[in-house]
């Protein structure tokens, strides 16, 4: 269904039917049900505390990216020399000896998903808060996105973690995660937690808002008096 029919056709909400659906499960109760009879989950037709649960995780991940960029992921020791990398030193350092592809994943997993996440989930925010026009379906496909690649983030954590397990041959050389694996890794699930915390229902809401709004400025304008045409 396109946003052009939902502006066309008025829509019934599963509250406006006195139902409410479960965020666990997607089984359908009445209103008043105080908890999932299938899954055990509370219900709540709207989370009105979503909004300032996505803020706040949103800031925390925000906080913890920073220092993950600033700072060594991986920390190299052969023999007595220690050298370090931060995650694009290290996506530069892997495309001057040839590894482009494993640069771009680098670049990919580690610096483009994060940032279109905290750009992304802001957006909506704020589109849900201020009210807006834009494609109530479009901002629904987009969070889905968002919360699905949201957990390949992780790739690099995971790359430090098996790296340094298998490279460890005692004095000679060593590979340990250094200082932005921890504070990456908090970022990637503060900025889940994040999504996970908005309440999709909330678009809808929005979006129904703001047509409400367009129509009643419409209906509040003064109509033109019609000039007879001269013959």
């Amino acid at each position: 269904m396109t946003d052009q029919h939902l502006s066309a056709t008025p829509e019934i909400t599963a509250r406006d039917a006195g139902l409410v659906g479960c965020r666990s499960c997607g089984r359908v109760w009445p209103l008043e049900t105080p908890a999932c009879g299938r899954c055990g989950a509370r219900l709540q037709s709207r989370d009105t505390h979503s909004i300032s649960r996505v803020w706040a995780w949103w800031a925390a991940g925000l906080l913890c990216y920073i220092p993950a960029n600033l700072y060594p992921m991986l920390e190299t020791r052969v023999l007595f020399n220690t050298s370090s990398d931060t995650i694009v030193a290290g996506a530069v350092h892997m495309f001057n000896m040839g590894s482009v592809a494993v640069a771009l994943v680098i670049l990919l997993a580690s610096v483009g998903i994060p940032m279109a996440k905290f750009i992304t989930i802001a957006w909506l925010a704020i589109t849900v808060q201020r009210g807006s026009k834009i494609g109530a379906v479009q901002r629904q496909t987009l969070y889905e996105v968002v919360d699905f690649i949201g957990r390949w983030s992780m790739i690099d954590v995971f790359v430090v973690a098996i790296t340094s397990a298998l490279v460890q041959l005692n004095v000679a050389v060593s590979i340990l995660p250094g200082p932005a694996a921890l504070t990456f890794a908090l970022s990637v699930i503060f900025t889940m937690l994040s999504a996970q915390a908005f309440d999709t229902r909330m678009i809808w809401d929005s979006f129904r808002r703001a047509e409400d709004n367009d129509r009643q400025a419409t209906a509040a304008q003064p109509q033109q008096p019609k000039v007879p045409a001269h013959e």
